[in-house]
């Protein structure tokens, strides 16, 4: 797998006239929860730079799962289209969780390359776009480009340098380890930022939530090989740092979907169905307390495998 620097594709002029020669178009798409706080600053530095400077994004679109905040006023003012995940082709119902964010992107987005950026980006800088799509229009034989960076963890105190993506560290790179071993050439597997042909994007399937990075790296190595994807080098990424009860139950709900796949590819066998609660202990005036967190997650299907009658961009 090739790895690259953003620096190596700091040209955004010379990026955006390689998309044109070969008709390709960009969507920027960011999923989005109460990210009123960083949300604007984001889209405006891919609008101005990358919009408006050069015409190398096409478009930018948010895709919201019901803020309470001013998220989508924010992005909308600067610059992006705006849409609610329940308000996209509501007779598919609507399900809580980043995935489906994603999956529903697909039938507001037109760009042949997709490039999902998460909302919550403290360091945001233009290379976050062009250092993924750069491999693309470089590489006709790359599908799939996945971000990486130092992860510092944010504290009360002083931030240190490295310490974040605890659950990549903590669950996927064990897994990986044991059940794919090719995936660990991935230095950061559940980075949220990564490009992608939607000639691959439409022949995946998306779990509603958490899971959607870890379904998608299993599903197209099986598609295209270790051979079509790429890395490139953000440098540093900085966001709100989550607490560990959520990042218990985001790492549950990946294991979920972990196994399920390792069990269809025949990595193993599961002798009963999987539990669909994340059980976890709180700690209260009197005493603690066990707590069940309901884990269902839904599989959207791959986009490509919608009938001709569902609605289609």
């Amino acid at each position: 797998m090739k790895v690259y620097h953003h620096q190596q594709f700091g040209d955004a002029q010379a990026l955006c006239d390689c998309k044109q020669s070969q008709a390709q178009t960009i969507s920027v798409v960011i999923p989005t929860l109460n990210e009123e706080a960083t949300i604007a600053a984001i889209v405006a530095e891919i609008r101005e730079k990358l919009m408006e400077k050069v015409a190398l994004v096409d478009e930018i679109i948010v895709v919201d799962s019901g803020s309470s905040d001013l998220t989508l006023e924010r992005a909308a003012s600067a610059g992006a289209r705006v849409f609610l995940a329940s308000e996209i082709v509501p007779e598919c119902g609507n399900h809580p969780g980043k995935g489906e964010n994603l999956w529903k992107s697909q039938f507001v987005s037109s760009g042949s390359i997709c490039v999902f950026i998460d909302g919550d980006i403290l360091d945001f800088h233009q290379g976050f776009v062009t250092g993924l799509v750069g491999p693309l229009l470089e590489n006709p034989n790359v599908d799939y480009v996945k971000a990486f960076y130092r992860r510092p963890l944010q504290t009360s105190a002083e931030p240190l340098n490295h310490g974040g993506g605890r659950v990549s560290e903590l669950l996927m790179r064990p897994l990986f380890s044991l059940f794919y071993p090719q995936l660990c050439e991935f230095h950061q597997p559940l980075a949220g930022e990564y490009a992608i042909r939607r000639s691959l994007l439409e022949r995946l399937s998306f779990p509603s939530g958490y899971a959607v990075e870890t379904a998608h790296l299993i599903d197209a190595l099986a598609l295209c090989g270790i051979d079509g994807f790429a890395q490139c080098d953000l440098d540093s990424r900085r966001h709100r740092n989550r607490p560990l009860d959520e990042l218990g139950s985001m790492a549950c709900s990946i294991l979920q979907v972990f196994l399920q796949r390792a069990e269809r590819d025949g990595l193993l066998h599961l002798s009963k169905e999987l539990g669909q609660s994340y059980i976890r202990h709180v700690a209260t005036d009197n005493g603690w307390q066990m707590e069940e967190v309901p884990m269902l997650t839904i599989e959207r299907p791959p986009f490509a495998s919608l009938n001709a009658t569902s609605p289609r961009p």
